[in-house]
């Protein structure tokens, strides 16, 4: 089973009954070498279900000393396409290692945009 490391919305309830049909059981745990920024949201169904205007966004920094906590979900293949559906444009899906050594699938923004 996949695993989803999230620091934002999808650690809401009410986001995880309208995406999965079920709240969420997680563990936390820290993802390294990256910040957190803001992006603001624009979509109508994630607007709804987040109740959120500014969602948080992973920017790259390549820096171990940045620390996002987070929790870290076991989910679906079924639900991890389920997330990718709800996460806007502005972030994509991509595979990190976190501190606990476990290997997660998390949404940030694309490296492109991400660079300092």
């Amino acid at each position: 089973m996949p695993l989803l490391f999230s620091y934002g919305t999808l650690q809401q309830k009410e986001v995880q009954l309208a995406n999965f049909g079920r709240e969420l059981s997680g563990s936390k745990d820290t993802l390294q070498g990256y910040i957190i920024d803001e992006v603001e949201i624009k979509d109508e169904r994630v607007l709804r279900e987040s109740g959120k205007a500014i969602h948080p966004i992973l920017r790259f920094t390549g820096n171990m000393q940045n620390e996002v906590a987070g929790t870290v979900f076991e989910i679906t293949d079924s639900e991890l396409s389920q997330a990718d559906d709800y996460e806007v444009d502005d972030y994509e899906r991509v595979s990190a290692r976190l501190k606990s050594g476990a290997e997660s699938w998390l949404y940030a923004a694309p490296r492109n945009e991400s660079e300092f």
